[in-house]
C-alpha cells in the first residue's frame, strides 16, 4: 500500500472514517522541512511493509491550515495515530521505521 495525501477536504473520510476500520498515521510536513523530507522514504517502507493493516497519510500543513491549527501542530515533522477517530499517540521528530511500526502495532 501507498502513503496517501490528505487535505482538510478529505480529512474526515480518509483519516477520521477510515480511522474506525484501521490505525491511521498522519504525517503533518512541509516541503521545505529538511527532517520531513527524511521522514518521506522511511513513511514510503513502512507503508508498503504494513500494507492492508495500517494506513500511512501525509498533510501538508502549507496548503492545509485548519487541520495543521485543529491538531496543533507547533513543530514538524509531526505525526499523529488516529483510530476509531480519535488521537491515540503523537509522535515527534525522526523516527526510524521499526520505532513507527511498534507503535501502530500497539492498535492492530
Amino acid at each position: 500500500m501507498n502513503v496517501i495525501h490528505v487535505t482538510d477536504t478529505d480529512f474526515q473520510e480518509k483519516v477520521i472514517s477510515a480511522s474506525h476500520v484501521q490505525p491511521v498515521l498522519v504525517d503533518f510536513f512541509a516541503p521545505w522541512c529538511g527532517p520531513c523530507q527524511m521522514l518521506g522514504p522511511i513513511l514510503d517502507n513502512l507503508a508498503e511493509e504494513m500494507g492492508e493493516k495500517a494506513v500511512i497519510a501525509k498533510l501538508n500543513v502549507d496548503e492545509n491550515l485548519d487541520k495543521a491549527s485543529e491538531y496543533q501542530i507547533m513543530s514538524i515533522p509531526n505525526m499523529k495515530l488516529f483510530k476509531s477517530g480519535e488521537v491515540v499517540e503523537e509522535i515527534s521528530g525522526l523516527n526510524n521505521m521499526e520505532r513507527l511500526k511498534e507503535i501502530i502495532s500497539k492498535y492492530l
